[in-house]
């Protein structure tokens, strides 16, 4: 029995999230088909995040254990044979039978990107939030820099019965910053809680339209209550970014 990494990198405008799901075809399906073809059996296999709806991965990361002698490099392009054009396998490389891909990760970095111009892009539909009202990135990072350090997310969680205990998480970095029309939010943490990327993305929003004082951060992270912080903003411009083990 062999334990393999498998990085694949995806987009996510027709999955519905990674995890099997029965209302829709997911990029844990279709990979699980792929990985059916090539090796036939498989157990244990393990995905090192759950992204939502529409959500995409530019470094997605699975450990799965394999009774086949396929070497790893052959792997590769034998996986990308019956995947969709939707998803790609980057990387195969074997890893210790302990290894799991959720577990043994160390930080994860989301960005998310947010065409802000006039002007939709037909281009970046469903691959960006198209935001038409003048966004000032640069005050915009300075608030973000009061989602890094050690904290209670409560404030910025979805609460649902994925949910439950701890909810403190450490955020390593928090950048926005602007390339011409696009705007680009890159959060790193060593963990994230369910919708706490787009539940701050939506606070920064919110103090960009006016509707949340741009000192507010803290205080909303005192009260623990959800209902304190911005809108979910849509699944569309969030890309699981990197990982790091």
């Amino acid at each position: 029995m062999r334990n393999i990494l498998i990085t694949i990198s995806y987009d996510g405008k027709n999955f519905h999230g990674w995890q099997i799901q029965k209302n829709g075809i997911t990029v844990q399906e279709v990979f699980q088909n792929a990985l059916k073809n090539t090796v036939g059996e498989f157990k244990d296999l393990k995905g090192c995040s759950r992204t939502d709806s529409g959500v995409h991965a530019d470094m997605y990361c699975i450990s799965v254990k394999i009774d086949h002698p396929i070497p790893v490099e052959r792997l590769k392009p034998a996986l990308n044979k019956w995947l969709p054009d939707e998803v790609v396998c980057l990387e195969c490389r074997e890893v210790a039978l302990d290894f799991h891909a959720r577990y043994n990760c160390k930080s994860k970095r989301y960005v998310y990107k947010i065409w802000n111009s006039d002007t939709r892009n037909p281009f970046l539909n469903g691959h960006a939030l198209f935001y038409r009202y003048p966004l000032d990135e640069n005050l915009l990072n300075k608030c973000a820099q009061d989602f890094v350090g050690t904290h209670d997310f409560t404030s910025f969680c979805t609460l649902d019965k994925r949910e439950i205990g701890d909810f403190t998480r450490t955020v390593k970095m928090f950048k926005v910053e602007r390339e011409g029309n696009m705007v680009k939010m890159s959060v790193e943490a060593d963990g994230f809680l369910y919708n706490m990327v787009r539940i701050m993305v939506g606070t920064l929003l919110g103090i960009a339209s006016g509707k949340i004082a741009p000192n507010a951060i803290p205080k909303i992270m005192e009260k623990k209550d959800r209902s304190a912080a911005g809108v979910t903003a849509q699944s569309c411009g969030l890309y699981l970014n990197k990982v790091n083990y």
